[in-house]
This record gives structure tokens, sequence and C-alpha cells, in this order.
């Protein structure tokens, strides 16, 4: 039994990958009916498929080749043309075995034949009489009856040789396809070609390929992405004993090992991936059939040209990647390409051309679909949103041609005149967007009127791994997928404006909307004090948004992990990782964010306001500042000065207390003065351990020193140092400096 069972999903497999390529082969054929080659190479799909069901037992499924066989070999010894008509029904005979293959997958049978047999009269009807003697839209008597190969007489000898036989047959075209294959996969060599017989093959004709269980890649996977998060850990640590040892030789060797596995792990990584990849041409093969079946419903001419089939992507993206195209290539069909007469009284050939192609771009894969229809009027567009309500006049009046285009993305939009099967529902394109948006995808359309339009779809390659931009946001780290970030700028205040209520910022010829991320996770953050702000640009489809952040941290290889089954519904949150130093990282859901951040109307300038005055009512006794010195002279005159204006006093003797009270106390210092030599943790090293908390990264750091060189300011200023006080110093000038800092006046 567990042979058998073997041997029917090789038939399965195999067979399905026939089907597959004669949907492809019958195309080519409608359009080239005197290629004997290509007709011969489907008569032997048809002839292969009924042999290998025949042995196994299948009656419908041999019934139905059998019949495909004999209109096929009267096409092949010219007594049958291929007009439409013709390959009309064998295109149709072709749904039907797909039909029998798929119950033959699920049940192990194929029990229905009151289904084929409607089909099976046709193709009788186009062997026994011309085709033009019969009208086939008309129900064809059942008067006539295929001839069957009959095994039950033959003898136990005779059934072996005639499976041998039939193994044979299927060695030498097994045999034909892995000489095909490697013909592609060879470079070009100078070396001369020796022949091989065929019963000594070289062993490196033999099919490398394995059936893998999805489940064990995916648990490969999985490791792969533990030794993924060590490796940052290890990198995370090397970067530790650089800043805090100053010895080469163990710096040296850290650096080779951890060169050696991150390079191990790359390539590892890169390898597990691969396995996970097919060819993007198991989506691609099926639309020359949809097209040509949508052209000859439509009354038009259409020629789809394909490219680039041979680029890979993630199976789990290969999966989803499906429908989005069929609303695509259907849109194209039917509102794109124009109807013959129409195209030649705009200049244009009858013949419509949709082209289709698939490209690397990075860690991304494009694929466009372009059309040379009538392609998309801005004006028309706004109208008919203006009709369905789903704009305002005043929206309409404010759009740039590219957001006109955008509204074909809009759930109930169309611009169809009447109902049809193809389209007229208002339905497609927005499915189109939200599942390109889940993917972490972006879509760009661009059209000109009367020459076409061109939608470009760039995908992430693959979804468990990917590269994301680390992010801080009060004393938390987020992590952004660098496949919907578009660019990370900074800004100042008046680079803020305000359009009906809502927060925007303005990027070249772009106005985009602007949302703080604390606002959207509902955290308090002191947004107002600082000068400059960091935006990042996030893209997902056709929409644009910018998320303020306290602080960009890198761009990181992350891993992402579910968050469970209790936590997996937070809003904005897609997953977590856990980065180098071992503490765990939310990822950010960038759908869910920019629909948090069209639904915010919280006004980012009026809140900027409205903390410049809290600043500015602000009296000394309403700051706190910290004083780091392990001079205890230094720290009573210090501590005397600023006391007398009424500021708030802190002290600690050296680096390390003072790192202990920043990180114990979650009030907040309105400034640190820091001085440079001290034991324990000198003032550079806590000036970059105090930047790396959050809540302090704009905290005025002032720093007291009897260093007075270039280096010493230039290494201040690089750790985050903000102002420079050298020893002695007078109380005027210390109080100078601190009231600077806090903006208040003397």
């Amino acid at each position: 039994m567990d042979e058998m069972q073997e041997i029917l999903e090789d038939f399965l497999v195999e067979s399905f990958e026939l089907v597959e390529q004669l949907d492809q082969d019958l195309i080519e054929l409608e359009a080239h009916p005197r290629d004997l080659e290509l007709l011969n190479r489907i008569f032997r799909i048809a002839h292969t498929i009924k042999g290998s069901s025949s042995f196994l037992g299948f009656e419908f499924l041999t019934r139905l080749t059998h019949n495909m066989e004999d209109v096929l070999n009267q096409a092949r010894k010219g007594d049958l043309a291929i007009t439409h008509q013709v390959m009309d029904i064998i295109l149709e005979s072709t749904d039907c075995m797909k039909m029998l293959l798929e119950e033959i997958k699920q049940s192990g049978k194929d029990n229905h034949s009151s289904d084929i047999q409607p089909i099976i009269t046709k193709l009788q009807a186009i062997s026994n009489q011309s085709i033009q003697e019969i009208n086939l839209t008309q129900e064809i008597p059942q008067s006539i009856q295929a001839e069957e190969e009959d095994y039950s007489h033959l003898s136990e000898e005779e059934v072996e040789a005639e499976i041998e036989r039939l193994l044979k047959e299927r060695q030498e075209l097994d045999r034909q396809k892995r000489q095909n294959k490697q013909k592609i996969q060879q470079p070009p060599t100078t070396t001369p070609h020796i022949e091989q017989s065929d019963d000594k093959m070289p062993s490196t004709m033999i099919e490398q390929t394995v059936r893998v269980d999805v489940k064990r890649l995916d648990h490969l996977m999985n490791l792969i992405g533990e030794l993924v998060l060590s490796k940052n850990r290890l990198l995370r640590i090397h970067g530790d004993i650089n800043d805090r040892r100053n010895n080469a030789t163990l710096s040296d060797e850290l650096n080779q090992i951890v060169s050696s596995i991150s390079t191990v792990t790359t390539d590892l990584q890169l390898a597990v991936m691969k396995t996970r990849m097919l060819p993007i041409v198991k989506v691609f093969s099926k639309f020359p059939r949809m097209v040509r079946d949508l052209a000859r419903e439509l009354n038009k001419q259409i020629e789809l040209v394909i490219s680039g089939e041979e680029t890979e992507l993630d199976k789990s993206i290969i999966e989803e990647i499906g429908d989005p195209l069929v609303h695509i290539i259907r849109n194209s069909c039917d509102h794109g390409i124009e109807p013959p007469k129409e195209r030649l009284q705009n200049g244009k050939s009858e013949m419509g051309k949709i082209q289709l192609k698939a490209y690397n771009e990075g860690n991304h894969i494009v694929i466009e679909i372009q059309d040379d229809g009538k392609g998309l009027d801005p004006e028309i567009l706004k109208s008919k949103a203006l009709e369905k309500d789903l704009i305002n006049k005043h929206d309409a009046a404010n759009m740039t041609d590219q957001d006109a285009f955008s509204l074909i993305f809009k759930a109930g939009f169309s611009t169809a005149s009447t109902l049809t099967n193809i389209s007229g529902r208002g339905v497609g394109m927005d499915v189109v967007k939200s599942n390109i948006e889940k993917l972490n995808g972006i879509i760009d359309i661009e059209s000109k009127p009367k020459l076409g339009t061109t939608l470009k779809l760039k995908i992430p390659l693959t979804l468990a791994i990917i590269q994301a931009l680390i992010i801080s946001l009060q004393d938390e780290f987020y992590a952004i997928p660098l496949s919907s970030v578009l660019e990370t700028i900074k800004i100042s205040q008046v680079e803020i404006y305000t359009i009906d209520g809502k927060s925007v910022l303005k990027l070249r010829n772009e106005v985009l909307p602007l949302v703080h991320m604390a606002d959207l996770f509902q955290i308090e953050n002191d947004f107002g004090r600082a000068r400059e702000f960091y935006v990042v640009i996030i893209g997902l489809a056709n929409q644009k948004m910018g998320i303020i952040v306290d602080h960009l941290i890198g761009q990181e290889e992350v891993v992402i992990k579910s968050l469970g089954e209790y936590l997996k519904n937070i809003q904005g949150i897609a997953g977590a990782t856990v980065r180098g130093d071992g503490k765990i990282t939310l990822i950010v859901d960038v759908v869910a964010i920019m629909q948090m951040g069209r639904d915010t109307k919280i006004n980012l300038y009026k809140k900027i306001e409205i903390k410049q005055q809290e600043l500015l009512q602000k009296k000394p006794s309403d700051f706190k500042i910290l004083i780091v010195d392990d001079s205890v002279t230094y720290r009573h005159i210090a501590r005397d000065t600023l006391k007398a204006i009424g500021i708030s006093i802190h002290e600690a003797s050296d680096g390390l207390e003072a790192l202990q009270i920043l990180k114990k106390n979650q009030s907040h210092f309105d400034a640190i003065l820091i001085d440079i030599e001290m034991p324990n943790m000198d003032g550079y090293t806590l000036a970059n351990q105090i930047r790396k908390i959050n809540r302090f990264r704009h905290t005025p750091l002032i720093a007291i020193t009897n260093l007075n060189s270039r280096h010493s300011r230039i290494k201040g200023a690089e750790s985050g140092m903000t102002e420079y006080i050298t020893k002695p110093y007078s109380k005027e000038f210390l109080l100078k400096v601190v009231c600077k800092s806090l903006e208040l006046d003397q």
C-alpha cells in the first residue's frame, strides 16, 4: 500500500505539472496553429496522462484523455484545423481534467462521470465530423461511444509488458526533462562535448531534487531564526567589550569569531530561504489562459507578454500574490484594453498588449502589469467618486492626478457603466490593496490617458526574517519593517503644518499626514521640548505617512516571533523579536499604524505651542538638576550656586552612582552636570550611557573638567555633551551656562 501511495503521489505531481504546461502550450498553439512540434508536445502530454491513469485504474480520466488524444492526433495528421471553436472545446476538456485530478487528490478516485460526459460528447463529435458541420453551442446527442483500450483480455505476461512499456516511456520523458534542465543551469564552456549512451548516464544527470515536508522547512527556518538572534547578541557583546576595554588582542580575536559566525549564519540563512523559494512562474502560468478566455468573452484582441517568470519568491508569498494579480489583469482586460474598432480609431493596432514582468530589486521583488489601453482619466475618476459619495467636492478640488488614480483602491469604486460577470460591482481593487498591505508591499500607479496604465507592486522576498528600522519611543524600542520605510528625515518645529485640524508635513511636492508615534500608542511623552524631530516616512500600497519618533537607532535584521494567544490582538503590533541585548522589541504592524494615523486628530503644532508656554512659565524652583562630581568641593560650589536661585539639586560622587540614580528615578532631570575625570566611570562613558536612556536623549549634559584641549572637547561632543565648563570656573559663569541650557532668564 505504501508503494502504491507513493506511485499515486508521483502521478499527481507529474500530472498537475503536465496540465499546467498543457494550458500554456494550448494558448501558444492557438496563436501558431501550424506549429507541428508544439502540437506533438501537446499530444505527448495527453498520451502520458492517459497511459498513467489507465495503469492506475482511473476510468473517467482515461476516457477523457483518450478522446482528447483522438482530436489532437487528427490535428497532427492535418485532418483537423485548430480554430477558436476547436480550441474552446480542448481547453474545456483541460479544465475537466483538472477537476478529475483534484478529485483524485482528495479522495483517491475519479467518479464524476456525469460531469465529463458533455465534453467527451463534444470531443467525439469533432473526431467524427467536420467542425463546420455541427453547432457546438447546442446539446449534442450521445450518438457516439469512444473506443476504450481494454486490458481485460491480456495475459499476466502481456500486462507486465505493457507496464514495462509505460515505465520506459515515462523514464524517457524524465531523461529529456533532466537534459533540458541541465542545459539551462550549466554555464557555457569551451570543453568539448562527449556523447553519453543512454544506458550509462553520468551521475550529474541524476535529478538533484527532494520532496521536503513544509513543516520541516518551517522548523529549520525557526532554528535559523534563533541563530540570527544569537549572532545579533554576540555582535552586541563585541560592541560592549570594545567600549569598556582597551584590550586589542581580545577585541581582535572576538572580532574574528563574530565575523566568522556572521558569515556562516548569513550563508545558512540564504540557503534555507532558497529551499522555500519557488519561481513566480507558478503564479504567472495561469494568466495566458485567463487572458485568452477574457478576450473571447469581451470580443477583444489581447496579447499577454510575460517576462521574468524565473524570479523566485517565498512559498508563503507565492500563495498570497495570485488573487491580487488576477484582479489587476482582469481590470486591464476589461477597463484598460479598448475594443478593436475603438483602438483603430485612436490610431492603435487592433491587438491590445498587456505586459506582465517580475524582477528583483534588493530584498524585494517588483511585479509590473502594464497595458497599452485607454489609461486613467483623473477627472472621470473624481466624477465617479463624487457620484458614489466616496469623496466630497473639497477633496476633488484639491486632488492631484496621483491622488485621483488612488481612488480605484476605494471599496465600492467602479467606472463600469453596466454590471457584467467581470466588473461593475465595485469590488476587486480594494481587495488588491488590502492583500498587498498584508504582505508589507507597496503599489504605485502610473497612467496617461489614451496611452495606458502601469501598476508596480513591490513585495518583500520573505516574511520570516526581515530587515527593520529600530526606533526608540520613551524607554522602549520598536522595529518598523524596512520594506515599508521610504525614508527618514529630521524636521524643525516650523515645518509642521495644520490642515483641517490635522497635522501634515510638506515633503518636496507632497503633503503627508503627520502623527507622533507616542500618540498612537497613548504613551506620555515630552513632545515640544526638542527643537527638531526625527520622522520616519512609511508607505503602504499607494499611501504615505510621516511618523515622529524619539530617536533612530539603526537598521537590523530581526526574526519575527508571535506574541502568543493572549497578546496577539494588540492594535498596531504585529509581533516581537529578541535583539542583541536580549531584550524584547515589538514589531510595528504598519497596516494598523496607517489606519490608526488616519483616525488620529491630534494637532501637533498646538501641542508644541502649549509646551513652549509651559517652558516659558517655568520658574527656577520647577527645575531639577543632577550634579555628578567626585570632588566634594566642586559639588558644594555648584549646589550652593544653583540652590540660590531655587533650583532643586541631586548629587552623585561618580558615574556609576549617577547611572543608578537615573535608572531608578523615573522623574525627569532637566539638566545634568558631569565631571569628566572620575573613578569607576568617567564622564564620557557616563554621557554615552545616559544618551541610551530614552527619556534623557534631549536632556542638556554640561561637562565640567580640568581638560581644555581640542581633543577633549571633540570627545565630549561625540559622547553627547551639550555644554563645556572648564575648572576653575566662577559662580556667575556656571549660572549663565545652566540658565542658557534651561532657557531661563537670569
